[in-house]
């Protein structure tokens, strides 16, 4: 089963990453390039423990939808993400945040099953996890921009932010 370990170095606090993460708004800014939106469940904000998002994206010239809930949460060191309907056979995405050098350290560790059996081990192969690789990057970096230039305060809501604005 394939499984992508990727890790991002953010200039923001591990508690400020980690609700840029799990917002909503700011996923959908980040994925713009594969016109993703939601489409049922949580809306936009921050989601939460037990909560689910379905999305709406267009993968390999096809639109798709893909149902995703939070199964685990401990603010503000990780949460995990798992499909629970959608194109992959299964795939579980764990978010870690760590304190480091003035810091956060992000690491995403996205485990998946393809459909298909032979067929989507091909294609693993082949493009697929390159191609999922390519996507978790992409999503990072608008992540880490947002973090680092105070663009947060445009996706995050004020009751989050009121530590971080000046008295």
């Amino acid at each position: 089963m394939p499984t992508i370990y990727l890790n991002t170095f953010i200039l923001a606090t591990p508690e400020e990453v980690f609700d840029l993460s799990r917002n909503i708004d700011l996923h959908q800014i980040s994925t713009q390039q594969t016109k993703e939106k939601v489409v049922a469940g949580k809306m936009s904000g921050l989601i939460g423990p037990g909560e689910s998002v379905t999305w709406r994206a267009k993968h390999f010239g096809f639109f798709q939808e893909l149902t995703s809930k939070i199964t685990a949460f401990e603010k503000p060191h990780s949460f995990t993400d798992e499909m629970v309907k959608g194109a992959f056979k299964s795939f579980k995405h764990i978010h870690k945040f760590e304190e480091k050098d003035n810091g956060t350290l992000m690491t995403d560790v996205f485990i998946y099953i393809s459909p298909l059996g032979i067929l989507g081990k091909l294609a693993d192969y082949l493009f697929l996890q390159k191609y999922m690789e390519n996507l978790l990057t992409a999503r990072n970096t608008i992540l880490k921009k947002y973090a680092e230039k105070d663009k947060n305060r445009e996706v995050l809501p004020l009751s989050t932010l009121k530590k971080s604005i000046p008295q």
